[in-house]
């Protein structure tokens, strides 16, 4: 592999390079870098998340641009506020010795007229998001018409995100005889047709497999009961008492219910979803950045654009709609050579749906097993007394240490040690000397309520399906949105082309008929039946009409409360935790755990 100083950039680009302690390019430096140097030509880079895809097209393009004019010569397009801001920093920072060079933010949430100024007082480099770049052209507060290099970066969230029809007309503005780079980690059809659409004969260069997951994550799934999937989490988070994560769901309420079940229990996290003002957002992830938050909830579109080092674990609580949405997730770890744990916590009818994202990914999952109660206490003991060894001594202690000395002069060592280290020790044992084993073998049964059947259940008809845009994860998150059941309550669901099957607990049957009861959907009446027939006969099935029911049955569900070996942290006043949990979910602000700072 080459050095920075081979690849052939001038020398303010490699003091730059050198203050910033850039030792050796990584490999889509390597090869993308001496290729737009040397040409004036489109390219497409598929390189993870994490491989230093920023400085691969940034310091091509600063070498490329004329800092002496004050015309917007390189556009960077990036799907989020937070890649946006920090694709501008890093570009500021390679061209710190490139005098004269203006490098503008352009992006939701600030103000327009200020980004405006900035790019009026000459930006020969924008970083945008797209739909604040569209709206700047829209109002003229911005000129593309002479750009020489434009970079779609993180091309494939954009277009997940929506993006499609602004990066269409933004690249509109721009002139035909431009480079167009495209960075991406996967490949799938919308990125295709933007390189055919938008770019000449474009070079390609690939690290690794097309979709592949780095080398630098290991990949690791845990089969329990769905009823289970909390539990599970707790514990991998007590197995790993440093853990700094980012936690997966699939719906704002499943992130903000999770997230607030954990601070409850006394973890330090917070939820990253869509209905958090920018502000909220901003307080999160500041605090997430310096690490009082270890486990962030969040959503695959929040989360997209995260750039934060040293993330050790990435946990799947719910598997995306997308496969390929897995490599992006399992790429905010394992980040500048660093090595980090991807894990999938599945029932047993979801596991097949990791043998497709095996072949996405091209790398195995390991199957293994959540700690048990003992297990984690030990884990526990050992990473405090490894703290307490490396602790360094405050000397100021020393005036309480004949107070401290009297106080024990009839306690041996051992005692000492022993009581010493029981203070944390107990609560976990406590916690989990009696806790059941969450495992899932092969030959048992599922009795998580996604997957109950028999005289419990109901078994309802409904008049919508695939043609109506749902598959089985969508019409459950519908249902249970729309309805206000619980994230298990909802369970065996079967799309078919114009309708679909689904089960509920046989105490939520009144509440479901009743709430479809007149329900329109796009404008036509969606039909909610009971049925006796099972899913794979393709019919109807003869059962209970709405018009023979009867009403009422809108009872709510008890909000259930977890406990854990941290509830014994929470504050003595309990009416003023409970009037703040809301509000600690919301901004990201957290209880300091003890053993684990």
């Amino acid at each position: 592999m080459n050095t920075f100083q081979d690849l052939g950039l001038n020398e303010d680009l490699l003091k730059a390079i050198t203050d910033l302690g850039f030792e050796k390019p990584s490999e889509v430096q390597d090869k993308a870098i001496p290729i737009l140097l040397e040409e004036d030509t489109d390219l497409v880079a598929l390189a993870q998340t994490g491989t230093g895809k920023t400085a691969a097209f940034g310091f091509p393009m600063l070498q490329k641009i004329d800092v002496d004019s004050r015309t917007t010569q390189g556009l960077i397009l990036s799907p989020t506020r937070e890649l946006c801001l920090q694709i501008a920093n890093e570009m500021k920072q390679y061209g710190k010795y490139c005098k004269g060079l203006n490098v503008v933010a352009i992006y939701g949430g600030s103000s327009i007229t200020d980004q405006a100024r900035e790019v009026k007082r000459g930006a020969q480099v924008i970083v945008a998001t797209p739909g604040r770049m569209k709206d700047m052209i829209s109002r003229r507060l911005v000129d593309i018409s002479k750009i020489q290099f434009s970079v779609l970066d993180e091309a494939d969230e954009m277009l997940n995100m929506g993006f499609k029809e602004d990066i269409t007309d933004i690249l509109s503005h721009t002139p035909d005889d431009k480079n167009t780079w495209l960075f991406s980690a996967t490949m799938p059809r919308e990125v295709a047709s933007i390189a055919k659409n938008f770019m000449y004969n474009p070079q390609e260069i690939t690290v690794g497999h097309k979709n592949q997951s780095t080398n630098n994550v290991s990949h690791e799934y845990y089969l329990v009961n769905a009823r289970d999937r909390y539990q599970a989490l707790k514990r991998l988070a007590d197995a790993n008492p440093d853990i700094f994560s980012v936690i997966f769901c699939r719906t704002k309420r499943d992130t903000q219910k999770v997230a607030e079940q954990l601070i409850e229990d006394g973890y330090s996290a917070g939820a990253l979803h869509g209905d958090l003002s920018q502000n909220q957002r901003d307080i999160v992830m500041k605090q997430f950045r310096s690490k009082q938050i270890q486990m962030l909830v969040a959503t695959d579109v929040a989360a997209r654009g995260i750039d934060v080092d040293n993330i050790t674990h990435v946990i799947n609580y719910q598997l995306s709609d997308e496969v390929e949405t897995y490599t992006h997730r399992s790429g905010r770890t394992g980040r500048a050579g660093k090595t980090g744990v991807s894990m999938v916590i599945v029932s047993k009818s979801e596991v097949r749906r990791l043998k497709s994202i095996e072949r996405i990914i091209n790398k195995k999952f390991e199957l293994k097993e959540i700690p048990n109660g003992m297990e984690i206490c030990e884990v526990q003991l050992m990473s405090l007394a490894n703290k307490i060894h490396n602790t360094e001594i405050n000397h100021e202690i020393d005036k309480y240490l004949e107070d401290i000395n009297a106080l024990f002069e009839d306690t041996s060592k051992d005692e000492l040690i022993k009581k010493f280290f029981s203070v944390e020790f107990t609560r976990f044992f406590n916690y989990y000397q009696k806790a059941k084993d969450l495992n899932v073998r092969a030959g048992d049964r599922d009795s998580g309520r996604e997957h109950k059947g028999g005289g419990n259940a109901a078994r309802f008809f409904i008049n919508v399906g695939e043609k109506d845009g749902f598959d089985w994860m969508k019409l459950k998150d519908f249902l249970k949105e729309q309805i206000g059941l619980g994230r298990d309550d909802v369970f065996k669901v079967d799309t078919k082309d114009t309708f679909s099957f689904f089960n509920t607990e046989k105490e939520h049957q009144e509440k479901v008929l009743a709430f479809f009861n007149d329900f329109k959907h796009n404008g036509r009446f969606v039909n909610v039946e009971i049925t006796e027939d099972k899913p794979n006969r393709g019919g109807r099935g003869r059962g209970k009409r709405r018009d023979d029911r009867k009403g009422g049955g809108d009872r709510k569900r008890n909000d259930r409360r977890s406990s854990g070996p941290r509830s014994d942290r929470r504050r003595s006043d309990n009416s003023e935790s409970r009037s703040r949990r809301s509000e600690s979910a919301n901004s990201g602000s957290s209880r300091p755990r003890r053993s684990r700072r």
